[in-house]
This record gives structure tokens, sequence and C-alpha cells, in this order.
């Protein structure tokens, strides 16, 4: 397992908890709050090895027993919440889990530690039945909710933990950890960072993708013959794209992505600025046709289509009205 140091960005959330380490001062319960991929469960974990490391330094020291329990899943004052239903967790579950489980003191770590990745997912009994343990921990317990929506948690609950925002990365930073840790070329790299806007989980998990030069091809085709296509065609090759086990959403950041290196170069010319470096030609020609209006109705079709699908609006009304933005701005 890594260590704070080898996180990448997050500056202000590590420094914030080596402080409360060093000063004694760490909190008995937190909420990190950041989209999915954004770095939680990483910090959680790391965070989580350092507290219980028999050295006590900012760092955990990836040596003693404690440490090697951690990195290898096992230690038994870190405890992770699972839960049967993908979409909650139950008062049940909190209780067993946490409630009843952090009367008993740790068995071998100063802290006796809790980890509820999905914390949004907390039934309303479940977040009251979690609100004592916060309210009047034992001195030994730190509970850590991770979200992807601080707000869904009560207003009790929220007053209660300290609340870290996970922030974007740098695209440098981005950049340069697929470079040397993946060993991703530049041109790739490139489109990976544009594709993810700083959350590195999603840079990996495109660059990662044995799919990556299809559902890039894909995207591509489409975005450059979309405004000559018919609408049966366009829909059947979106489906057809699906079937690589790529989430529709990705799919989508990836056609944004597009549209926003033509506004981009409609209004710099500079060709070094673009992700897709290699489709000058194809970016120039769409530019003459498309004015900056039509450009931003275009994003926000883009992104007016990811929330209706997200709302489960019919998959091919969702597509039609994509499609017709983008062909009307187009043509």
């Amino acid at each position: 397992m890594p260590g704070f140091k080898d996180i990448v960005g997050h500056a202000q959330i590590i420094e914030h908890l080596q402080n409360a380490m060093e000063k004694n001062k760490v909190s008995h319960a937190y909420i990190i709050n950041g989209e999915k991929g954004s770095g939680k469960k990483m910090l959680a974990s790391v965070f989580s090895q350092a507290l219980q490391c028999e050295q006590g330094g900012r760092e955990s020291c990836m040596a003693c027993r404690s440490c090697r329990q951690a990195e290898s899943g096992n230690h038994p004052d870190i405890i992770r919440i699972f839960h049967e239903k993908p979409n909650s967790i139950s008062v049940e579950e909190i209780r067993n889990q946490i409630v009843n489980d952090v009367q008993i003191k740790p068995y071998s770590g100063k802290y006796k530690i809790y980890i509820v990745a999905d914390a949004e997912k907390m039934t309303v009994q479940a977040q009251n039945a979690l609100l004592k343990t916060i309210e009047e921990p034992p001195a030994y317990a730190v509970i850590m909710l991770l979200t992807t929506n601080a707000a869904s948690l009560l207003p009790t609950i929220l007053s209660r933990c300290v609340t870290l925002n996970v922030k974007p990365v740098s695209d440098r930073q981005v950049k340069a950890y697929l470079m040397e840790n993946m060993q991703i070329p530049d041109y790739q790299a490139d489109i990976c960072v544009a594709f993810a806007h700083g959350n590195i989980g999603k840079a990996v998990e495109l660059a990662s993708s044995e799919n990556f030069s299809e559902i890039k091809a894909a995207a591509l085709h489409l975005a450059k013959n979309a405004p000559r296509m018919e609408m049966q065609d366009i829909i059947a090759e979106v489906k057809s794209v699906t079937e690589l086990k790529v989430n529709i959403e990705d799919y989508f950041d990836l056609l944004s992505v597009w549209y926003c290196d033509v506004l981009y170069f409609k209004a710099t010319r500079d060709v070094d600025g673009l992700a897709f470096k290699d489709q000058v030609q194809v970016i120039t020609e769409q530019i003459r046709k498309c004015s900056y209006e039509g450009l931003e109705q275009i994003l926000e079709g883009i992104q007016k289509a990811k929330d209706r699908l997200g709302a489960n609006v019919n998959f091919d009304l969702t597509l039609e009205l994509l499609f017709m933005t983008i062909k009307e701005n187009l043509a």
C-alpha cells in the first residue's frame, strides 16, 4: 500500500491529517467528500495505516506488524463496512458493524477505525443510529464516511464530523502519473487528462482500459461524422459502443473533450493545447461551420444527456435530443 508521499495531489487534506496525528488532535469522525474515482478510499486507507503504525510518525513505516496487517487488508482494528443491497446501507448493518462493535476495545491498535464507503447510501434510520456513536464515541474510535454527496447526509451528522472535500488534481500531475507509472504515451495521456477533469481514478481507468483505442476511435468517428449521419445510424453506433463495456457517461465525456478542443482551437489556434492534436484538420473544418454559441450549446447538450440518463430518461430519446443539437449546430 502506498503512503501519504505516494498520493498524487490532495496536499491540503494530507497536511491536515498529518498535523492532526502529530498534535494528537485526530477527530473521532471524518467525512471525505468527492466524486467517484477521486481518491477517497486511498486517503482513508493510507490515513488508517498511519494512525495504527507502531512508530507513531506522520507517515506509516510500512515495516511494523500493524503496517503489514493494514497492507494485507487484515488489520483487526481497521474495519470496512459492507452492505448487502447495492443502493442502501441499512440500520441493522450500521448497528451490527459499528454501533455494537465500537464498545469492544481495539484488539491491537491504538485506534478502532471504521471506513464507510458510499456513505450517502445510509438510510435515514442508519444515520440516526450512527449519530449517538458520533456524539459520544469512545476515545479510540475513528469513523470515516466516504461519500460522493456530503449534502445527502443529515445536518446532525455533518455538524459533528470534520469534512474534507477532495479537489481535482492538476492536469500536469495526472499526466505525469500516467506517463511515469503506467507508461502511457504522451498523446494518449493528453486525452485521458482532458477526459478526467482532475479525477485521477477516471484517468487511470481510461488509460488502463483494454478497449481504449476502440472507444476513442468510436467517439472520434461520431464527432467527425454525426452532422452527416442519419439519426438511426447514430443511435445504432452508440449502442454498439456500450457493448465495449464502457460507461455511456464516459463516452459522452470523450465527445465533450472533442468539442472542448474545437471551441479552444476556434478561440486560440493553439495546437499544443489540444487533446486531439492529431485531428487538427477535422477540427479546423468544424470551426468554420460552428459558432462559439453553437459549440457551447453542444457542450450543454452533452451535459443534459448525462443528466437525463442519470434520471432514467429513455435512452433513444436522450440520444436523439443530443445529436439533434449537434447536427443543428454543425450542419
